[in-house]
């Protein structure tokens, strides 16, 4: 069972107390871990809410930190990276290790307390309990070209072989196979999500794509499929 409270892993103490105050002050409960390798052994066995995980640490970096607890679904909750390093690859790396958000340093309160809140909404608003009975015209599942994506137990398997996504990979995949054989635009992607609360531009949406097609270990004919679902995505 995971905690009421967000876990904030970062070796800038000063920051880290800043970010848990205004966090604490807004209604959200937040603790502080300054050691990456304290940091993993307690995002395991405390199960946060969530956690905000920056990506340079003594100990054990961000990235290893993200991979490891996730690793076989042993965190379930959101993550959220921070970084300093304006590079695409840092964004690139933090996505691929699975981290379901990511922003770079310095971080506008505003902004991370907006991109904490929709991940907890989205996260907490998958069904954890019974199935619940659908209504005529509302699929539950959807099945094309050996992929099988269960919306209400949120899993997903290709050719009988479960695959690991984040929340915003699995809506994603979800929005692309109901809309399979249509072409959609990266713009089209994005506006879509950002209805929804993601921060998302057309570059977020290629780091996504990309993610995805690494899970699966296929290779696309073209650079504008995304198989297998059957959508496909272009300029």
């Amino acid at each position: 069972m995971s905690s009421n409270w967000i876990l904030i892993v970062d070796d800038d103490r000063e920051l880290a107390e800043l970010l848990a105050d205004f966090l604490q002050k807004n209604g959200l409960e937040a603790k502080i871990e300054t050691d990456g390798a304290r940091a993993t052994s307690r995002i395991l066995e405390e199960q946060p809410r969530l956690v905000i995980l920056d990506v340079m640490l003594p100990g054990q970096d961000g990235l290893s930190i993200c991979r490891q607890v996730l690793s076989g679904g042993a965190y379930k909750g959101p993550i959220l990276m921070l970084s300093a390093l304006e590079d695409d690859v840092d964004e690139v790396a933090g996505l691929e290790v699975g981290a379901d958000d990511y922003l770079t340093k310095p971080v506008r309160s505003r902004v991370l307390l907006a991109r904490v809140r929709a991940l907890l909404r989205r996260h907490e608003a998958q069904p954890k309990g019974p199935v619940p009975t659908q209504a005529a015209g509302d699929a539950a599942q959807i099945s094309v070209n050996g992929l099988q994506i269960d919306r209400v137990a949120r899993r997903v398997a290709l050719r009988d072989e479960e695959i690991e996504l984040t929340t915003f990979e699995f809506e994603l995949l979800w929005m692309l196979a109901e809309r399979a054989g249509n072409v959609l635009t990266r713009e089209e992607i994005a506006k879509h999500f950002t209805g929804l609360g993601y921060d998302s531009t057309p570059r977020t949406i290629d780091l996504r794509i990309s993610h995805l097609r690494k899970k699966w270990g296929t290779t696309p004919g073209s650079p504008e499929s995304l198989s297998p679902c059957g959508a496909r995505v272009t300029n």
